[in-house]
């Protein structure tokens, strides 16, 4: 194994860069690797809730139009409290065929390939520029790449804003040129407390919850009854919106009412569908609710539907030179679709079309003993490479 590739990927799982934290370390250690490569580094810094946050910007080779962008999150979720954990998640270790720890798949494997790729190229062979693009917050909605879409062209300055993406996310090497988006709301339920042996004196808020919750599972399965079959290729397991209750929390004692309940709610919508729609059919479903519980059926509560948080999806054009390079190289057929959200859907935005492409495994992420094989592990900075000397020319030194 490459001693460089598997010592970095070491450090970058050593990093805990769980969202909630700060990144910049883990930032500040790439760009050092960056600067020391030749490659030009642009920081944009942002202090979310006192905790600064940053995205990663670094290029070399000519300011050329046709360049290209790798991209990857830096970020990735909790693992404190996570059962199942047999290893130490913030060290990189082997075992068989696999390495593991947190983020070798989703995605700091990736990462670390592509410096690993970068180390080995020589800069003078580039005939268009190569840039880094490695964010913040994603595993918490995209946030970085959010807040860099709109920046990255003057981030750059003089170097003509690339407008094809590679994201590494966890695919096996599938090459993917779609996902769903992703769209997340809170459903408030309030009622009136009091002693629970008295329940026609109040309106228990969990039971007003539990109403909501059937009314948005019609919903879910209204969308699973009629499947698109325009998606059936590239979302072959639903070609629909998906649904999920994610966290539900109320009350406060088995022997009191309870006065509040809140419950969030995601889904996830076909990339050419009006995200917002299914979040209407929900709020109108809602507003036709009897807000009364089953112990007092004379008394009401109130039901509040939270702003939705909408994260976009990914629908790239078909036949781009970096689809075939993929293709090309992986010896795959055909692009499919993904389930899960990626950057690529925030950098749209700033007109980059993204494809969706890495060594991990979509089964690994967010799991505990998250793992990824040896073989894809030690074979991605080979691919990096002949990708890139097919999109810009590079050669190895």
């Amino acid at each position: 194994m490459d001693g460089y590739l598997f010592d970095l990927a070491e450090r970058l799982v050593a990093a805990d860069t769980v969202s909630q934290r700060s990144n910049e370390p883990l930032a500040d250690l790439l760009a050092d690797e960056l600067d020391r490569l030749g490659f030009r580094v642009a920081r944009q810094v942002a202090e979310v809730d006192g905790v600064r946050k940053v995205n990663l910007v670094a290029w070399l080779g000519p300011p050329e139009p046709g360049g290209l962008i790798l991209s990857g999150h830096l970020d990735v979720v909790p693992f404190e409290g996570q059962p199942g954990w047999t290893r130490e998640p913030l060290r990189l270790s082997a075992e068989g065929d696999r390495l593991y720890g947190r983020g070798t798949s989703d995605m700091k494997g990736f990462v670390a390939q592509c410096l690993a790729a970068a180390r080995q190229l020589a800069p003078a062979s580039l005939a268009r520029p190569l840039v880094f693009v490695f964010t913040c917050d994603e595993e918490i909605g995209c946030l970085g790449a959010e807040r860099l879409a709109p920046a990255l062209a003057s981030l750059l300055g003089e170097l003509p804003m690339p407008r094809l993406c590679w994201i590494g996310e966890p695919t096996g090497w599938r090459v993917l040129h779609a996902h769903k988006g992703i769209v997340q709301f809170d459903v408030l339920a309030r009622g009136r407390g009091g002693h629970s042996s008295v329940p026609e004196a109040g309106v228990n808020a969990i039971a007003l919850a539990a109403r909501a919750i059937h009314a948005i599972g019609e919903v879910q399965a209204a969308q699973r009854a009629e499947p698109d079959p325009a998606w059936r290729a590239t979302f072959p397991e639903a070609p629909y919106t998906t649904f999920n209750f994610g966290t539900i929390a109320g009350g406060t004692a088995p022997n009191v009412i309870a006065e509040a309940c809140r419950l969030r709610v995601s889904y996830r919508p076909l990339p050419d569908a009006d995200p917002l729609a299914p979040f209407e059919v929900v709020r109108e479903r809602l507003a036709g609710l009897e807000p009364r519980d089953f112990g007092s059926p004379d008394l009401r509560g109130e039901i509040e539907l939270g702003a939705p948080r909408v994260v976009p999806g990914l629908l790239s054009p078909r036949g781009t030179a970096l689809e075939k390079a993929l293709l090309e190289v992986l010896g795959e057929h055909e692009p499919g679709g993904a389930p899960f959200c990626t950057d690529g859907g925030r950098l749209a935005r700033a007109g980059i079309h993204s494809l969706v492409c890495g060594p991990g495994e979509l089964a690994q992420a967010h799991q505990p003993d998250e793992s990824i094989s040896r073989a894809a592990f030690e074979r991605g900075p080979a691919v990096i490479l002949a990708v890139l000397s097919r999109q810009l020319g590079a050669r190895a030194r």
